[in-house]
Parts: C-alpha cells; structure tokens; sequence
C-alpha cells in the first residue's frame, strides 16, 4: 500500500489535520486574549460560514478540473491566510476586520479542499479500506497533536510563531500533493449548475446515503452539538479542567485503537457493522450526564472514540467505492454540508436550553437520540443490507 502516491497524500492529510487542529486553538488563545470570547466566536464563525457556503461549488470543482489541483490551490490559499496573520502578530496587534478576513479566506479554502479528501483515495490506493484505516489513525494522532503543539507554542514564543507553524503544515501539504501523480481522471465539462443538479439528482438517488445523512444531520443538533459545550462545562465542575482534558487524550487514544482495530475487521456488510458499534458512542454522554467519576469516564471517552473510528473507516470505503468516480467529489460535498451543517444549530442550542431544564437532561436527550439514530439505520434496508465493494481489477496508478 505504501506506494510513493500514497505515501505523499497520507503526508498531505495528516499535516493538514494537524493544521487545521491547531486553528482552534490558536484562535481561542490568541484572538482570545485580544478581542475576548466575542472576537474568538467571530472569528470561528468566519471560518465555519464560508466552509459551509462553498462546499458545494468545492465539489463541482473538484469533479471539473480534478481534486488535486483544488486541493493544492487550497493549501497555497490558507499558506498565504495563515502567514498574513503570522505576519500580523510578529509585527503588532491585528485587528479583529484582519483576524475575520483571513479566517474566512481559510474557510472558503478548506471547503475546495475537503471535498477531494475522498476522491483521491482510491487513486493512490489499491485496497481503500486499508488506506481509509491507516488514514483514520493519522488523523486520530494528528487532532492530538495539534491543540497540544498550539497550546505549548503559544505559552513559550507567543502568537506569531503558532500561525507561523499552521501556515507552514499547508505549504507541506502542498508540497506532497504537487508530488503526486493520479493519472487519467473523469472530469465533468458541463455548467455548474447542472453539475450541482446531477450530483444532487445522484445523492438522492442512493439512500443509504441520505439515510444517514439525515440521522446525521439529528445527531449534530441533539448528540453532537451538546456534548462539547456541556461536556465541558459538567466535566470541569465535577472533575476538574485537568480531568476534560484527560478526557480528551482517552477519545483520541480510543480513536487510534478503532483506526488500527479497522485495519483487521473487514465486514461484509460495512454499514450495518458501523452502525451497531456506534451504539457505544452514547457511552460518553450518558456518563458525563451521570456525573461518572474519573475512570469510567475515561474509559467511555475511550470507547467512544474507537466506534467513531471504526465508523468513519465503514463510512468512508462505502462511499469511495459504491459512487462513481465522475460523481465520487460531489457526493462528499453533499454528504460533508449535511453532516455538518446542523452542528453549531446544537452547539447553539445547547447552552440556552441547558439553562432552562439542566445539562443532564439535555445529555439524556442526547444518549435517546444516540440509540434511536443507530436503530433507524440498522432498519433501514439500504445501509443494513449494503454490501462491501469487490476489489478493483486494476490497480491506481503507484506514481
């Protein structure tokens, strides 16, 4: 599997997730102690509405001119964002219009960008479920890795030099994938309205798609979206910030072990065994909502991370291998705007009503829908019965 193709495209992936990881956190500290909490939610939400608002021409653009020269354009695009507002640290105070600016320059890019996440994958890799594997895990490592390299940087050298070293993960993403040779690649040449209708007309078509899109879309609302807020709010009261952040390190270590656990179990039918192991997901909910002392949290922390590995890998392979190439990126962007855009409406929610009849009962709510979701999914006969995808009879191109 590690061809020279795929080498440089599990480089490209995993520094860029280990940029994209430091963001967060270089926002939070570094927009933080200059504008407040205010400036820092600004600045995440210029980065999320672009994303969120382009995702779609992401993928139309991706099937058009091929997702390698959208993805290296993106990360030449967030290298000069990021760098601007190094530039802007090491030489002042940037003000919050510049700080906005350049986060949603780096939105509107990741969303060119992530469509062709999937797309690539079986180019450069002969078994995709390996690949998605191997992927999961580094990414696992790399979201890690990221907050804990953003906290240490800024608290000896200071602001500049965090967006300095997130600006440099892009330029080696770019590298890589500038390296990399795919081959012939069905492209589209019509307009991009009809590209967006065909994909559209596409993604309705295959309902274990939308099916679980919708469960998706559910889950950001009432499983996803309060579990960050509250979670951390219930966790730091009970426990202690050092026990949230204990708590962290188990999720990425159990999302490791569900990467490396997706290496060996092979399914036949990929999408129902994923949907049974995300039954363990509301382990984690229901145990900060029951105030769980330390060790049982973590090990539900633990758990919960390992089926959402297990799940994305599941998830992933089905879709690279049962949609045809010519429409593989305009299916991410569909199913990457759907799973994500009702995640800040919980996020949003979360607090509010929090206050009116308590986190634990809003937990609750969320540990409910959690088993609802995987039951629905498991009755629905197009995810429960979709099988594994024969392997190809040609293998990508090892360039």
């Amino acid at each position: 599997m590690w061809t020279a193709g795929f080498t440089r495209y599990f480089v490209a992936r995993a520094v860029s997730v280990f940029g994209d990881a430091m963001l967060t956190v270089a926002a939070a500290l570094a927009v933080g102690r200059i504008h407040g909490a205010t400036g820092v939610g600004l600045v995440l939400a210029a980065w999320m509405l672009p994303m969120l608002g382009c995702i779609l021409f992401g993928g139309v653009f991706a099937d058009r001119f091929g997702a390698r020269p959208l993805m290296l354009g993106a990360d030449l695009v967030r290298l000069v964002a990021q760098g601007v507002v190094a530039a802007a640290f090491f030489t002042g105070t940037p003000s919050l219009g510049l700080l906005i600016v350049c986060a949603a320059v780096s939105g509107a890019a990741a969303a060119m960008f992530q469509p062709g996440v999937n797309g690539i994958v079986p180019l450069v890799a002969s078994d995709p479920h390996k690949a998605n594997a191997v992927i999961r895990t580094a990414v696992a490592i790399a979201e890690m890795l990221g907050p804990a390299a953003a906290g240490l940087i800024f608290a000896f050298l200071g602001p500049g030099p965090v967006y300095a070293v997130d600006a440099a993960t892009f330029a080696i993403s770019a590298l890589c994938l500038a390296g990399l040779r795919l081959g012939e690649v069905p492209r589209t040449s019509s307009s991009t309205i009809r590209d967006l209708r065909d994909g559209w007309q596409e993604f309705r078509a295959r309902r274990w798609i939308w099916s679980v899109i919708l469960v998706w879309i559910l889950y950001g609302i009432f499983l996803f979206g309060p579990l960050i807020p509250l979670g951390a709010t219930l966790v730091s009261e009970d426990l202690g910030a050092t026990a949230y952040g204990w708590m962290h390190s188990a999720l990425g270590a159990g999302t490791v072990c569900g990467g490396i656990a997706a290496l060996r179990l092979r399914p036949a039918r990929p999408l129902a065994a994923g949907a049974a192991a995300m039954f363990a997901f509301v382990l984690l909910p229901l145990a900060i909502a029951l105030h769980a002392d330390l060790p049982l949290l973590l090990a539900a922390a633990a758990v919960n991370g390992l089926v959402w590995a297990f799940w994305s890998v599941q998830w992933q392979t089905s879709v690279q291998t049962q949609v045809p190439p010519d429409m593989l990126n305009r299916m991410t962007s569909y199913e990457v705007l759907g799973s994500t855009v009702s995640l800040p409406i919980g996020q949003a929610l979360a607090g509010p009503v929090a206050a009116v009849v308590g986190a634990e009962l809003v937990l609750g709510s969320s540990v409910l829908v959690g088993v609802l979701g995987c039951a629905v999914l498991l009755l629905v006969p197009a995810v429960r019965g979709l099988g594994r995808a024969p392997a190809p009879d040609q293998a990508p191109a090892r360039t």
